[in-house]
């Protein structure tokens, strides 16, 4: 007997290799390990033949076989080849992706941490927007609809009325959130309600954990499953609906092959099972928006806080006014918060003390050797770290360019601001959660459990305080720099400096009507903070519409980005020129002004990790043209040894 099987490689074939089924017993969607080249490789069963054609080679032999039953269906082997021909990945990296990679069964900690969404509602509680939402998505024949509600408005609760009633029909549920933090916190919500047929799926689990929770879902053992974004891939076997929490975030898009982005992957599977989806957010994505004007989305409005809280109220410092990083309103409106024993969120999506390390005289500043970026000073271990390659070194005493004395650093990150707070307010209990705390296990999920009980008064961090969580003891929201997003060469920047300061500023006063923000900013005249924080989201929606309409920009066109990286900047140059003659070759043969190549350049970081870095961009009206441009440049092309070809389909960032 023979085995068709794919690899984790980026390998467009599949590899025939050779069984005696008296001794081993494999099926499609089993994993085996096969000889491959010089090595021992784990290899993904995706078909089992009994004869083939005289082949002019020696078929190999299976050497193991690795599971006892089949770990993937037809299903995932469909949907494989599909986002082989769609991300331009292999069969193999795609299933790689979906599968779990271990062989044993870990259970998972049940520790899932507090119930930070405390409100529950009953059926007959439930607001008059939110009962409609319900009944219109239930007893709509249409596939897709948003939940487009203010912070606060109760998304969630209309999520799981709606996903309870799908579950009594006898169907499955995926529940998709942003933020592996905030699977913990529904985890703790819905074992109760759906009686612990619950599953956790996620990247940060082990893949003995994976692999565990992958098999309750096989057995038929649970109805909901929750995570982040490749949780769309558990194995269902009558999906109902798909939940898409916090839509507009940008981690539902993967950041290495393939780079599929699960609210894609989610419409392709709902299509596939005649299932719903229903998508939430109070900062649609620009994409979502224009869907839902255009009518493609059904639209379910939330216009109310269901706590009854007002929306808080909202001041902009200019911070050109300002001598310290912390604002004189914000520290006075800080300090008033403490002593009615109330809890402030202070929000900077930049870690480290400090931004840069230069010279005063001069001008040097501190780079790192791997990257096109400068180096962040981190305080707590007198350190300059890339938060690109993790390259560590130590601060300069003397500036290596012109030997003055008069160095240090500049900006700031949230270590230094965590410093002057404690200076500020030395009673007050200060903890951060940024990437550095959260590389000790279990440290997020203690913070935010200690804040949820009141021990914690300040709680400075990234962008992990920005999504989801809801704490009834918070009246203040401090943005410290709400500018982080401005200054990046990105057309989405307006976008994602817009929706940040409404995500943060709702987690400001939702139970009463004492909430309050402040909103420090360099560019206090800019459109998308002005619109953020006089509350205006048509206008600004509407403008930024127009904006990318008048630039041909999505959601107005579909882009592709194509990245050549290598160790060495000449070679990789020559190859994205080849790669651009050819682009211009295929367009040639498509009607005119179907197809535009764009930004034929360096990136915007130039360099990571030693790695030098060129693009192109290929834009359309028609993504079935761009498809087939970009394809004939992955069928022509052979990229030269140590070089290396990134092609990103809707892509969210270009730097």
């Amino acid at each position: 007997m023979y085995i068709s099987v794919v690899v984790a490689k980026p390998l467009f074939t599949r590899f025939t290799y050779a069984f005696d089924p008296t001794l081993l017993h494999i099926e499609v969607g089993m994993r085996v390990v096969v000889p491959f080249g010089t090595k021992e490789i784990t290899a993904f069963t995706v078909e089992v033949i009994s004869e083939i054609e005289e082949a002019s080679y020696a078929i190999k032999d299976v050497i193991k076989v690795v599971d006892k039953e089949p770990l993937f269906t037809h299903y995932h082997i469909k949907l494989a080849v599909w986002m082989s021909k769609f991300y331009f990945c292999s069969e193999g990296e795609a299933l790689s992706a979906m599968i779990p990679s271990k062989k044993r069964e870990k259970d998972l900690d049940e520790s899932f941490g507090a119930d930070y969404e405390t409100l529950t509602i009953s059926e007959d509680k439930l607001s008059n927007d939110q009962r409609n939402a319900v009944e219109g998505v239930l007893s709509s024949k249409e596939s897709l609809h948003y939940l487009y509600g203010i912070t606060g408005s109760g998304k969630t609760e209309v999520f799981f009325h709606i996903a309870t009633n799908v579950i009594k029909q006898g169907k499955q549920v995926i529940y998709l959130v942003p933020e592996i933090t905030l699977t913990y916190q529904l985890v703790t919500q819905l074992s109760t309600r759906f009686q612990n047929r619950v599953a956790i799926l996620h990247s940060k689990m082990s893949g003995s954990q994976r692999l565990k929770e992958w098999k309750r879902i096989q057995r038929k053992e649970v109805d909901i499953i929750i995570g982040a974004r490749s949780a769309i891939f558990a194995p269902i076997h009558n999906l109902g609906l798909i939940i898409i929490d916090e839509e507009h975030e940008q981690t539902y898009k993967a950041g290495n092959t393939p780079r599929y982005h699960a609210r894609q992957v989610a419409q392709k599977i709902a299509s596939v099972h005649n299932s719903k989806i229903v998508m939430g957010s109070a900062t649609p994505s620009l994409e979502a928006w224009a869907m839902m004007k255009e009518g493609q989305v059904v639209r379910h409005n939330l216009t109310e806080r269901v706590s009854g809280g007002n929306l808080p109220e909202v001041t902009v410092v200019d911070m050109l006014q300002e001598k310290e990083m912390i604002s004189r309103l914000l520290s006075k409106r800080m300090k008033e918060t403490l002593l009615n024993k109330r809890q402030v969120i202070l929000f900077l999506n930049r870690r480290g003390f400090s931004y840069f390390f230069h010279c005063n005289s001069c001008g040097y500043e501190m780079s790192c050797p791997h990257c096109s970026v400068s180096l962040t000073y981190h305080k707590s271990e007198h350190t300059m770290v890339c938060h690109y390659c993790n390259y560590k070194t130590r601060p300069i005493r003397v500036c290596p360019t012109c030997s003055s004395l008069d160095v240090g650093y500049g900006g700031f990150g949230t270590q230094m601001v965590e410093e002057e707070i404690q200076k500020k307010f030395p009673h007050a209990t200060i903890c951060r959660i940024d990437a550095d705390v959260s590389k000790k296990k279990g440290e997020v999920k203690d913070i935010l459990d200690r804040f949820q009980k009141g021990e914690i008064d300040i709680l400075l961090g990234t962008q992990m305080v920005a999504k989801g969580l809801n704490f009834p003891k918070v009246d203040l929201v401090g943005i410290v720099l709400a500018d982080s997003a401005l200054n990046l060469p990105d057309f989405r920047s307006q976008e994602r400096t817009f929706s940040l300061i409404l995500q943060v500023s709702g987690r400001s006063g939702r139970y009463n009507n004492e909430g309050k923000v402040i909103v420090q900013t360099y560019h206090a005249q800019n459109f998308a903070i002005q619109m953020a924080t006089s509350n205006n989201p048509t206008d600004f929606y509407e403008t930024e519409l127009q904006v990318r309409k008048e630039t041909q920009f999505p959601p107005y066109s579909r882009l592709v980005n194509m990245v050549v990286r290598g160790k060495v900047k000449a070679v990789c140059e020559k190859e994205i020129n080849a790669i651009g003659a050819l682009a211009t070759a295929a367009i040639k043969h498509l009607p005119k002004d179907v197809v535009d190549l764009i930004g034929l350049s360096e990136c915007p970081i130039e360099k990571i990790n030693n790695n030098w870095r060129f693009h192109l961009m290929l834009r359309s009206k028609d993504v079935k043209s761009l498809l087939q441009v970009v394809s004939y440049i992955q069928h022509n092309h052979k990229v030269v040894r140590n070089t290396y070809l990134e092609i990103d389909v809707d892509p969210l960032h270009i730097l």
